[in-house]
């Protein structure tokens, strides 16, 4: 992968605004930023660098599976940062029926 003029861009590399480098240097930055993830003074698009994206969370046998796609669905929510909107969104469902999943899996 060279860089340059006429060549691909090392913008396209970047995670989170904020990292560039090989997947394993990334990588080894994944617990410093799960340990820093509820500092707001850092950019959320920065603490979730490297979250999985939601179609890697939302795979097919996840949508099959009304029960499994509800915890995804919280877990999306609690876990990596994403907001209720963006998921209903990946998801085409209106952003009150990600909000009733989620109430309704607090419950439980």
């Amino acid at each position: 992968m060279k860089w340059g003029i006429g060549k691909e861009t090392i913008w396209n590399e970047i995670k989170g605004q904020a990292l560039l480098g090989e997947d394993d240097f990334v990588e080894s930055l994944a617990d410093h930023l799960r340990r820093h993830k509820d500092i707001p003074e850092i950019p959320k698009s920065q603490r979730y660098a490297n979250r999985p994206t939601l179609e890697k969370i939302f795979s097919q046998g996840v949508l099959d599976d009304k029960r499994k796609r509800d915890r995804r669905i919280a877990d999306a929510v609690e876990k990596y940062g994403y907001t209720q909107r963006s998921i209903a969104d990946h998801l085409g469902v209106h952003a009150t029926y990600v909000s009733r999943i989620l109430c309704g899996h607090c419950k439980r």
